[in-house]
This record gives structure tokens, sequence and C-alpha cells, in this order.
């Protein structure tokens, strides 16, 4: 059985990419590379592998759905995604498929993410709200897991649809969990696969509290997507109640003690705005849709 691989690329460590396409090499994986940059990339040469440029950068939920779209349209069954940086390997992806196909014998299954080892405060990720049900020594079924590591199925693509290309990147991967929930489809967490992630650039502690610090531009995003996210009906109300209260301490903390703090003040004011707006979309183009 061929099982799939996407990996979502915007000016990546080649090195690290080439080492992730070496680690899956057997002709039970094939994947795809899915590459935002403006510049194409040469990587290392593979039959399994397809190298996909998107130079116009189409956003990180479009460019999932077309590297899943490639694997299912050729048969695959089941296809990993991965974000371009992700320690990911063999044995935590045979780990995670053995469950899912367990899984799905028995249960509607939209996906199966790893358990999340945080490289910065260096443990396991379990949660700060939501904790999710442990339903074995081996699992918990959760709400919502992250794109870096998730399994799906052709069926569950199928059945729930793509990502949300209008959303662009933050909140892409919660927002297709959470669909996948309302139409009756479980999302569960494996606890026997760990895999170690990077969230954000860096972690800053102000007043005690733990922020996570990225680039100035993902600001706009987040903001933006957390008021579009929180007028539907689908999104879990901890979620809503968490992000939009939090809106005024984040963008104290980045103006205001984060470093480059006006283009950060910059890019959340505009995020506020097309959210209130309902504006989907990359950043800065023309026309950009309109959520309804």
């Amino acid at each position: 059985m061929t099982t799939g691989v996407v990996v979502i690329l915007f000016n990546p460590d080649v090195e690290h990419v080439n080492a992730l396409i070496n680690a899956f090499t057997a002709p039970e994986w094939n994947i795809v590379l899915v590459d935002n940059s403006f510049e194409r990339t040469q990587y290392s040469a593979s039959r399994n592998v397809t190298y996909i440029h998107c130079s116009s950068n189409v956003g990180i939920a479009q460019a999932q759905n077309i590297g899943l779209k490639r694997l299912f349209d050729n048969d695959v069954e089941h296809a990993f995604l991965l974000d371009q940086d992700s320690l990911f390997s063999p044995d935590i992806a045979h780990e995670l498929l053995r469950q899912f196909l367990q899984l799905e014998k028995e249960h509607s299954i939209a996906a199966i993410g790893p358990s999340i080892y945080c490289q910065f405060s260096e443990c396991v990720d379990k949660g700060v709200l939501q904790k999710g049900k442990q339903v074995s020594n081996t699992l918990k079924e959760v709400k919502q897991i992250i794109a870096s590591g998730m399994l799906i199925s052709r069926y569950a693509f199928n059945k729930v649809g793509g990502k949300e290309s209008k959303l662009f990147i933050d909140g892409v991967d919660h927002e297709w969990c959470w669909r996948a929930r309302a139409k009756g489809m479980v999302i569960y967490q494996s606890l026997s696969a760990c895999m170690p992630h990077r969230q954000g650039d860096d972690r800053v502690k102000v007043c005690g509290v733990t922020f996570k610090q990225g680039a100035p531009v993902r600001l706009y995003y987040q903001f933006r997507n957390v008021l579009i996210l929180a007028r539907r009906r689908y999104v879990p109300l901890y979620w809503k109640v968490r992000h939009v209260c939090a809106i005024p301490l984040r963008y104290i903390v980045n103006r205001y003690c984060f470093t480059q703090g006006k283009e950060r003040g910059r890019f959340m004011r505009e995020g506020i705005k097309d959210g209130f707006l309902h504006r989907t979309g990359p950043l800065g183009v023309k026309g950009k849709g309109k959520q309804r």
C-alpha cells in the first residue's frame, strides 16, 4: 500500500528537506513537495518525489489542497501533511498509519496526529484549555490538531472538503478539524507517536506569561482569522472566548514589548480591520474575497 506525504515549502532549509526526502525513499511512500517560494529549488532526485512550484504563493491551505489532490487523484488512500521543518520519521508515520487503519474500521475518523514535543518548553504539549479525552493508553480524542504530522484519508478529504484557501495560513488546520467534527467525524491524537515541533520563531515572557513570537506579517492573518472564525457556529466556544478576549493583550505585548513593534502594530490593526470587514485571501491583493 502506498501512502502519501505532502510537504509545504516556503524558502526552506534545503538540507533539511533533502534529509526528509531521503528518510522516505522506500517504495511505500509517495512524496509531493508544494513550494510557495518565489524561486524554484532543486532537491534530492528520487522517483517517488513530485515537485510543484507555486511562485505566486497560494498560501498554506491551497498548497495543502494541491498536494493532497495530486495524491488522492492517483489512488493514494492516506496522506500525511508536513511543514518544511517537521522533524518527522518513518517510525512516527508507521505508528500513526497503524492507528488510523484500526480506527477507521470502527469510527468515522477524519484525522490523527502525533503528540507534540515543544522544543521551546522541552516537554510534551498537553493543551491549555482543551486537553482532550483519553480513550486508550495510546490515543485521545481531541477537537483539533495541527497540520504538521496530520494524517487524513481520501475518504475524509472528500467528505469534509479541502482546506479553506481563503484563510490563507493561520487557523487553517483547526478550521478543517472543526468542520470535520461538525460532519460527525472524529479527530484523534496519538499518545504513542510523538514529534518534536517548533511553533513560531521564539518564546518571550512578559510579566510571567509566555507569548509566541513570529514574523510580524503573521499577526495580520492571526488577528483577522480569529475574528472571521469566531462568527462560525461550528467553531468551539472556548476557542472563540480565549482568542477574541486575548486580542487586546496580544496587541499590547506585540506592539510595545517585542522588537519591530511599529510594524507589528500596523499588521495587527490591518488584521482587525479586515476581520471585521470579512475580507479574506492574501494580504495586499486587490479584490480579496468576502467571507459569506
